[in-house]
């Protein structure tokens, strides 16, 4: 493998499952960190901040700060004060991510009439999407709202099993509306683009770790970053099997990435 000069790593499925570190993660980190290899955490996670997901990483051991962290709710962010600056939000998201939404002037459900959203933001799924609340965001759009989606994740991985997410309620919303969202987090090129930019660096020498090999994977080689996938996570062999695409790596864990680079030690 050429010389990789950064690397960008999902954080669930590959790092944690439900916030509990994986088998080797932590080690793994400190030795990309050792190795002085540039690294950001790019995670398509609504329900937190960056620097509350910063703190719970640094809790468990892992050397990362807010600053290593870009998350698809302040991509959003971004978009929305450049192509909606001032437009009336409404976000229909499950946690609490207003501290990465600055500019952004959220419409409230109890704002009444007088304030009408411009823009419909769908976040992560969860307790918050309730049918009122799609169906208000479904009458919305119809009436001429901007649909803008987080990302079009069906499905994410919990101590649990697997639990469903927003992008299985999108493609019913857009189906409904007959409209397509602007999709934000990955997979979408502006996610990519802007890790790339917030490490200065070049995706022909950039390594994308992920367990979502549609999303986090293929996606990445798309934009000519070398992509590896992890058989951690939301991880299935039938999924592996059926993409249209294959990984240009594959190992079994995010422990097993100091080896793949040729890290001293590993």
């Amino acid at each position: 493998m050429e010389r990789i000069g950064a690397v960008l790593i999902d954080i669930d499925g590959v790092l944690t499952v439900s916030w509990e570190p994986l088998p080797g993660a932590v080690e793994a980190m400190e030795a990309l960190r050792a190795a002085e290899v540039p690294l950001a955490l790019v995670t398509n996670t609504t329900s937190r901040t960056r620097a509350a997901i910063a703190r719970r990483l640094a809790d468990s051991g892992f050397p990362v700060g807010p600053d290593d962290i870009l998350t698809a709710p302040a991509v959003t962010a971004a978009h929305l004060r450049e192509r909606h600056p001032g437009a009336r939000c409404l976000l229909i998201n499950t946690g609490d991510v207003r501290g990465d939404l600055s500019g952004v002037p959220l419409v409230e459900e109890e704002d009444g009439e007088g304030a009408v959203p411009d823009v419909v933001v769908l976040g992560g799924a969860g307790a918050a999407f309730t049918y009122a609340a799609l169906n208000r965001a479904f009458h919305l759009v119809q009436q001429g709202a901007v649909l803008v989606a987080m990302h079009r994740n069906l499905y994410w991985r919990t101590a649990d099993g697997l639990d469903l997410d927003s992008g299985a309620f999108l493609l019913g919303l857009e189906r409904a509306a007959r409209t397509e969202a602007v999709v934000t987090g990955k997979p979408s090129g502006a996610f990519f683009v802007a890790a790339l930019a917030h490490l200065g660096a070049d995706p022909a020498r950039t390594l994308m770790v992920g367990d979502d090999i549609e999303t986090d994977v293929l996606a990445a080689q798309h934009h000519g970053i070398t992509g590896v996938l992890v058989r951690t996570g939301k991880y299935r062999p039938e999924t592996h099997a059926a993409a249209e695409g294959a990984p240009d790596h594959v190992v079994d864990s995010f422990a097993d990435v100091p080896a793949l680079l040729g890290l001293p030690g590993s």
